[in-house]
C-alpha cells in the first residue's frame, strides 16, 4: 500500500549518510518532532538525478529551510558507499541527509518500489517528494514516470511550502 497524506512514516532502520559519515540510525530519529522533506529518486548517478533532482536541492537547501524545514533527506535503493561517493561528488556538504535504503526496507514499507529489472536495475525507488510534521505525511507529490522531473523538484517544494 502507497503511503498517503496523513499517514505516519513507519520506523524503520536506515542508514544515513552525514558530513560526520554514515550511521545506523531509525526513521523516527529522522522525522520525530521535526519537519522534514524527503524526496526519492531511482539511482544515484543516474542521468536526471544527478544532473537535475539532486542538485536544486543542493542549490535550494538555504531556502527550503528558512521556510521551517528541519531536515531535507534524500532516499535511494542505493548502498551507503554508492551514496556517500554521489553525496561527495554533488557537493552535499551535510546539507542534504542521505538516505542509502540498500535493501529497499523503507521503500518497500512506504510502498514505493519501482521494477527497473528489464532495464538491468533491479528493484528501486519511485521519484517523490514528501512533507512530513512529526513523521505525518503533509505533502506528497509522485512523479509520472523514472525519468521525469516535474513536481518533486526543489522549486516545486518551495512552491508547497
Amino acid at each position: 500500500m502507497t503511503i498517503q497524506v496523513g499517514d505516519k512514516i513507519p520506523n524503520i532502520s536506515i542508514t544515513a549518510i552525514t558530513s560526520e559519515g554514515q550511521s545506523n540510525i531509525t526513521t523516527n530519529e529522522v522525522f520525530r518532532g521535526k519537519k522534514v522533506v524527503m524526496f526519492a529518486l531511482p539511482g544515484a548517478f543516474t542521468p536526471t538525478c544527478s544532473a537535475s533532482h539532486l542538485p536544486g536541492y543542493v542549490v535550494k537547501h538555504e531556502e527550503i529551510k528558512a521556510r521551517g524545514i528541519d531536515t531535507i533527506a534524500c532516499l535511494s535503493v542505493n548502498d551507503a558507499f554508492v551514496m556517500s561517493a554521489w553525496g561527495e561528488s554533488q557537493n552535499t556538504d551535510g546539507n542534504i541527509l542521505l538516505i542509502a535504503d540498500g535493501s529497499c526496507n523503507l521503500t518497500q514499507a512506504l510502498g514505493m518500489e519501482l521494477d527497473l529489472t528489464e532495464r538491468g536495475l533491479g528493484v528501486r525507488s519511485q521519484r517523490y517528494v514528501l512533507i512530513a510534521d512529526d513523521g505525518v505525511v503533509t505533502h506528497l507529490n509522485l512523479e509520472p514516470s523514472p525519468g521525469e522531473l516535474s513536481n518533486s523538484d526543489a522549486d516545486t517544494v518551495l512552491g508547497m511550502l
